[in-house]
């Protein structure tokens, strides 16, 4: 028996703003990539899995541009030529509204060197005329494969596509897995659906969220949890602008992580910051668990309550990573822990870790949370024990009544998972006070384990219709 084939590697290179992420973007066929005219908006390698021609896959890899004007691009500039190497196919992008550049030339000439399929993109010709008045100038690279394009205007592909298609080949199709969707009916002959009614399906892959403010080490973190600088790290505050997705196999599980841009206040967000803050965002809504990195040489400050309140915002499973633990400065592992819980007290339910991710120190015990986490965030209550558990617990302290009517919860169920979902059927459902949701949230979670996990309690009437994600 055959192992499969691993796909292609297709790297982007090309100095800055001549269009790279826009090729990522549409080959991608999706806006990821941040596009601007500002340059040095890509600094970190971009990975996405790609299909053309309907059956070859491949995946592309957006470097940054090759600039050495500071140390900083320099570092960016050594990561694009990295790419390069590990690529197996390289695309070098050049602007063909200027005239063939002798810096792009040399660093063509080195790239060729290689000894790998390498085409030379003309981009930005996008009319006949620019075509005949410029394309031919770059001729005198004399690459193999000298390609027109127009990214922004679609223009010109198919020549490009028919070359690459020699270096991808056609996956070998397998055949479907047929899953049926096996619908039992409600245990309750209820609207509402017990989640342990369904078949639990292996679920083996965690997307995990790394926010922050900006400089609270995000980047470091990732390096050091991938073993290797996967994401550029600098000094220089907002580096990453682009979120870097990247994968670890750990235990059985691929954990995925998104090493977020930095989150600065509002009024403070400039340029193509303002791009991140909602990429950030984004990239939550896909999450499963968060990483909420605090600056131990700081404490919490102003804008760590509000980023942490994405975190709530988005049900999420999170840990709290306190980095820099070993420049901390003279507060004890009590005084800090105590300051933390103080002021994100809607965190109360996340686990708290001190590492330093420049030193390495604890950040191993990082992806044993994450699996833990996530196997309490996926986890579900069989419908037997959430209800002895509601017994003793209404035992303990009786519904309260409402307007002197008598509030009757009948069961409890579960209804969902990630995060969990309970619902309580009740005759009065308006008339169940938060309080008591919160006392029942609490005395679950003293019977169950949900350390970093958020817990959803709602209220309906027996028979009630509502949406499956409905909190």
């Amino acid at each position: 028996m055959t192992s499969e084939q691993p796909l292609k590697k297709v790297a982007i290179l090309g100095r800055p703003n001549v269009g790279k992420s826009s090729l990522f973007n549409r080959l991608a066929r999706q806006r990821d990539a941040i596009t601007s005219d500002m340059s040095g908006t890509t600094r970190d390698i971009k990975r996405r899995i790609v299909t053309i021609s309907e059956n070859r896959d491949f995946e592309i890899l957006d470097t940054g541009g090759i600039d050495y004007s500071s140390e900083l691009f320099s570092k960016v500039a050594a990561f694009s030529l990295n790419a390069a190497k590990e690529a197996d196919v390289i695309v070098y992008m050049v602007d063909g509204k200027t005239i063939p550049d002798e810096e792009d030339k040399k660093l063509f000439y080195d790239l060729q060197q290689l000894g790998k399929p390498l085409a030379l993109v003309v981009n930005k010709i996008d009319n006949d005329r620019e075509f005949e008045e410029r394309f031919f100038d770059f001729y005198e690279f004399g690459a193999e494969a000298t390609f027109p394009m127009s990214v922004s205007h679609n223009r010109y592909f198919n020549d490009f596509y028919a070359w690459l298609e020699q270096y991808i080949p056609p996956r070998e199709d397998k055949p479907e897995l047929q899953l049926e969707a096996d619908e039992e009916a409600d245990p309750f002959g209820e609207f509402i659906t017990d989640i342990n009614a369904t078949v639990e399906e292996e679920d083996k892959e965690i997307n995990v969220a790394i926010i922050g403010r900006v400089n609270t080490g995000k980047s470091s973190l990732l390096n050091a949890l991938l073993g290797e600088e996967r994401s550029v790290v600098s000094d220089v505050a907002g580096t990453t602008i682009d979120p870097i997705d990247e994968s670890v196999e750990y235990n059985d599980y691929k954990i995925t992580f998104v090493d977020t841009a930095g989150i600065r206040r509002r009024g403070k967000i400039v340029g193509i910051e303002k791009y991140a803050l909602g990429r950030t965002e984004a990239m939550l809504e896909k999450a499963d668990i968060a990483l909420l990195m605090i600056d131990a040489t700081t404490g919490v400050l102003e804008l760590d309550e509000r980023i942490a309140g994405l975190i709530e915002k988005y049900r999420l499973g999170a840990l709290i990573v306190v980095n820099k633990w070993d420049i901390r400065g003279e507060k004890s592992y009590e005084e800090m822990v105590d300051d933390i819980r103080d002021e994100l007290k809607f965190l109360h339910y996340a686990p708290l870790i001190t590492i330093s991710a420049k030193t390495g120190m604890r950040v191993h015990k990082i992806l044993d949370q994450i699996t833990a986490i996530y196997e309490r965030y996926k986890q579900r209550i069989p419908t037997s024990k959430l209800n002895d558990t509601l017994r003793e617990a209404m035992a303990r302290h009786h519904v309260p009544s409402h307007n002197g009517a008598v509030v009757k919860i009948k069961f409890a169920t579960q209804y969902e998972s990630k995060p969990p979902k309970i619902a309580l059927i009740t005759n009065r459902p308006d008339g169940l006070h938060f309080s008591y949701k919160r006392y029942l949230a609490n005395f679950i979670r003293s019977r169950f384990d949900f350390e970093g996990v958020p817990l959803d309690i709602v209220a309906r009437k027996r028979g009630e219709r509502f949406e499956p994600d409905e909190a």
